[in-house]
């Protein structure tokens, strides 16, 4: 997050004050498409810096080593029996800004990840989902 915090901050901001300023040679603002297109890319990137900001200002570094594997909790890698197709899967729950569902990584604020929080080994939980209804097994917590 920092690396493309600064990436917006210096190049973002240094392509978008350069189409700015290539839209104003091109004469009347009031009716130059162009101008009014880099002035809104402007506000985009700058609503992407603030958001990115404020993200980082509450970032909390967790040890993994001192993580509690008794139950599901944050940063916990869970293998997990999917009784509706009988299969085993494995979740990292994570915060939200890390979720990637390609890297079996799952936000703690997702059904999934709510519906496992605070369960342990051999607890069964019930989630709701757009899919239909997952009864998911715990089999195995690890860090």
């Amino acid at each position: 997050m920092k690396i493309e915090l600064d990436h917006l901050k210096t190049i973002g901001r240094q392509d978008v004050a350069k189409a700015i300023s290539e839209a104003r040679e091109k004469g009347d603002l009031s009716e130059n498409a162009e101008y009014h297109a880099a002035k809104d890319a402007q506000g985009m990137l700058e609503l992407k810096i603030n958001e990115l900001e404020k993200k980082l200002m509450n970032v909390r570094i967790i040890d993994e080593s001192a993580i509690d594997t008794s139950k599901v909790v944050l940063m916990t890698n869970v293998r997990l029996l999917n009784h509706k197709v009988n299969k085993e899967i494995i979740y990292k729950i994570v915060s939200e800004a890390e979720s990637d569902i390609k890297a079996s990584k799952i936000s703690a604020s997702s059904p999934i990840g709510q519906g496992l929080l605070g369960k342990k080994v051999g607890d069964k939980a019930t989630i709701e989902t757009p899919g239909g209804t997952m009864i998911l097994e715990i089999l195995e917590i690890t860090a």
